[in-house]
């Protein structure tokens, strides 16, 4: 009998974010395995078309429309029957939102457990009661899915250890599955010749809540020469008001230009043309754009973070978090052109240990270990 595999994707696509592309680049990889069974359960049609653009899919390979949104109650209510129909040997949910009433045989991908460090009326647009009962259902759904799952995958070793450190008694259940630079973005960039860098742009890259520390960036332009301008690129509109409003505060809308959301082609066309990838965030589960950069020998500014030492190595520069003079510091240190250069080298070598086909392997033999097949 055909072994049958299914994965929730119904946060894949840019809007998601990091996860949007953790499932846009290991989904089409995997399925390419014919001895299962898939079955893919997305949103509505256009996200599915975002990831395989129109194509048919193979006869082994089953689409499934839920029309279930993310952290809602109907997420909790009906999707446990809509999984439960289709008779799955195994379930891969590609983040921590399991439906409790969910019997079957699972595994996770955890990409961080920020929620349990950063709380509180900074980190959301919610009312303040609305907040507290969604975060108490979060901690809930993410205890059960944790300690029910078969095994939990993690982006790094960091994430590894704050998942212990909160629940120990699931280490056993953990692999650190590393990821990748999109193949879109690769392509792209290889597709143009490389182009003239902006000496002075600085570029940041992700959502704007809080723990990403975005301000600081704006602080420590200030502390810049005024021939320094930045770049926001940012898939995600939640804090994107606040944000311009505190560009409009300090006086720095001729030097901040917020571009929002881009594609593929767009974003390499601008990683290519800056100068310096900023990463000031105080808590991240892996830093996707920054190894983004360094593939485009794009040198990377980043808080000095554990996770963002175990990823980006010595190809980044970093600087002391919450300290808008470090991080200033280390954007003038780029001006000398041998430091550039050297930063260049280093991205090409640190990047090309990441590979999206790598974390697939693991994947498949996560999904074999689990199933002993």
């Amino acid at each position: 009998m055909t072994t049958r595999i299914g994965i929730d994707c119904r946060l894949a696509g840019k809007e998601h974010a990091g996860i949007g592309r953790y499932i846009a680049e290991f989904v089409p990889k995997i399925i390419k395995h014919r001895d299962v069974h898939w079955v893919l359960f997305f949103r509505n049609r256009s996200q599915f078309n975002e990831l395989f653009s129109d194509q048919s899919l193979p006869s082994n390979v089953e689409l499934v429309l839920t029309n279930v949104r993310h952290y809602s109650l109907a997420e909790q209510l009906l999707l446990p029957f809509i999984f439960g129909r289709h008779h799955l040997d195994l379930l891969h949910i590609p983040h921590f939102n399991l439906p409790i009433f969910y019997r079957g045989k699972f595994v996770l991908t955890i990409h961080d457990l920020l929620w349990h460090h950063h709380r509180g009326s900074r980190v959301t647009t919610l009312p303040a009661w609305q907040y507290w009962l969604k975060y108490g259902f979060y901690r809930l759904i993410t205890r059960h899915a944790i300690k029910r799952a078969s095994q939990i995958m993690v982006p790094s070793r960091a994430v590894a250890q704050t998942i212990v450190a909160i629940y120990p008694t699931v280490q056993h259940k953990i692999q650190v599955t590393y990821e990748g630079v999109a193949s879109a973005l690769t392509k792209f960039g290889k597709s143009r010749p490389l182009r003239k860098r902006d000496k002075h742009q600085l570029l940041y890259v992700g959502s704007l809540y809080p723990h990403k520390n975005v301000a600081l960036i704006l602080t420590a332009l200030k502390l810049l020469p005024d021939k320094y301008h930045l770049k926001v690129v940012s898939a995600r509109s939640v804090f994107a008001d606040q944000f311009l409003k505190q560009v409009q505060q300090i006086r720095l809308t001729k030097r901040v230009e917020y571009v929002g959301a881009v594609d593929d082609r767009q974003l390499a066309t601008i990683y290519q043309s800056t100068q310096a990838l900023i990463q000031p965030s105080t808590s991240e589960g892996f830093g996707l754009t920054g190894i983004e950069a360094l593939a485009f020998r794009t040198p990377v500014i980043a808080s000095d973070i554990p996770v963002f030492r175990e990823i980006y190595k010595e190809a980044a520069l970093f600087f002391k978090p919450n300290q808008a003079q470090s991080l200033a510091d280390q954007v003038m240190a780029l001006e000398k052109r041998q430091l550039f250069h050297s930063q260049q080298a280093k991205a090409i070598s640190v990047s090309q240990q990441y590979n999206w086909h790598k974390l697939v392997n693991q994947t498949w033999q996560t999904y074999q270990r689990v199933l002993n097949i």
